[in-house]
């Protein structure tokens, strides 16, 4: 659909050969543009402009035919837009209303759900029983049924569960801005040992024997010393994660980074860790949190980064995770109880929350803090976290800041 634009270029004697124009189609076949109108600027401009002369023509040829491309694909996308943003109001639930709605349990949800999938033709907006915006049916996004299914995004966190597929970010390792700060933080974990064959100088001692030799050079040699900490990272990536990204990926960054650590791993879950952890973050490389443990020392740090945010029945209830429920059979341990098994293999283990702290009480946080000592994802809670898992000490509890900023 671009061969236009081909000879738009050459109209302006911009001097564009197919050998050219093919390679721009490859590296857009391999991502290269980055998929915005933004990136194919650039992306064409290097590969088919080859005299910094033309590039006057080229831009002139570019907004020729790129004129009104951003208009024609807003108007494209505006009707969903409008859906999703869901203007509509919504009146308020009597007690009656929300104690009904409550007392449905998960098995019944899912049912209903698959039933409504099956029966659905149309959009709905406001209703009590369509998939849907805005009203109080149980499945949808944007409306207020305190125990449903949430399909999309939504930002109420009262959803059950969320039926949509999984496309999160994976958390990036590249990230510079305030990566020092935390690489700092994370240096409190290191525990060098002396370790190998006798290979390296010992340049102190060294000098220390040759001045007792009275210049004579004597040299000696020590096994080199290593870092032996090994660190297990698990990542709540998605949902109400996406708005503390950047901070992860700064955290993430600096942990990553090759010497900091004698071994590092790095898993991604969804709220609560089930019966798997992931390796990426489509969930598409699964590792059952069985062979995890199997194949990690009790003496391993392991490192929780997440909000802690969900409806209760995800961390409370068997089978909570409907994202999970094809996957595995029934009888499974809740959410809950699979956080318990990672705290309770692991010698040292924290978790480090980027939620603020005044919104810690009264949530699903509460009880995750009681099996794992939670720290909130700043500067002075990364380095409390790291005094925890070096030095052990008394669990923080919720409420008391002041005494996990103390300095023992």
């Amino acid at each position: 659909m671009l061969v236009d634009f081909l000879f738009e270029l050459r109209a302006k004697k911009v001097p564009v050969s197919t050998h050219e124009w093919m390679a721009l189609m490859e590296a857009m076949a391999l991502g290269l543009h980055e998929s915005s109108l933004d990136g194919f600027y650039h992306l064409c401009r290097t590969l088919c402009v080859k005299d910094i002369a033309r590039y006057d023509a080229y831009d002139e040829a570019f907004l020729a035919y790129f004129k009104d491309v951003h208009v024609d694909a807003l108007r494209l996308t505006q009707d969903i837009a409008d859906w999703l943003q869901n203007p509509r109001a919504l009146e308020g639930l009597t007690d009656e209303q929300r104690a009904a709605m409550q007392a449905m349990d998960f098995e019944k949800l899912r049912e209903l759900f698959e039933q409504r999938l099956k029966e659905q033709k149309e959009r709905h907006d406001g209703g009590n029983r369509w998939i849907g915006t805005g009203g109080t049916s149980p499945f949808g996004t944007g409306g207020k049924h305190p125990s449903g299914i949430r399909v999309g995004g939504g930002g109420q966190r009262s959803a059950m569960a969320v039926a949509d597929k999984r496309l999160f970010k994976e958390y990036r390792r590249d990230v510079v801005l305030d990566v020092r700060q935390i690489d700092v933080a994370l240096r409190g974990l290191r525990r060098l040992g002396r370790d190998g064959a006798v290979e390296e100088l010992d340049l102190d001692e060294t000098v220390d024997q040759t001045c007792k030799n009275a210049g004579e050079i004597e040299v000696v040699m020590r096994p080199p010393r290593r870092n032996r900490v090994k660190v297990i990272l698990l990542m709540d990536v998605g949902g109400s994660m996406d708005p503390h990204a950047e901070l992860v990926s700064r955290l993430f960054t600096a942990a990553s980074r090759a010497g900091r650590f004698a071994k590092f791993r790095s898993y991604y879950f969804h709220n609560c860790v089930y019966n798997s952890v992931y390796e990426d973050a489509n969930f598409s490389k699964a590792v059952p949190v069985a062979d995890l443990l199997a194949t990690s020392d009790r003496d391993e740090k392991l490192v929780v980064v997440g909000d802690a945010l969900m409806h209760p029945g995800e961390l409370l209830d068997p089978g909570g995770s409907l994202y999970l429920s094809s996957t595995y059979g029934s009888g499974r341990a809740s959410g809950i109880e699979w956080l318990r098994r990672l705290a309770h293999h692991f010698r040292s283990s924290a978790w480090l929350n980027p939620e603020p702290e005044r919104f810690w009480s009264g949530t699903t946080i509460e009880p995750i803090a009681s099996v794992f000592p939670m720290f909130p994802l700043t500067l002075d809670g990364m380095a409390a976290s790291v005094r925890y898992l070096v030095r052990g000490g008394e669990k923080p509890r919720i409420g008391e800041p002041a005494k996990w900023m103390k300095v023992s």
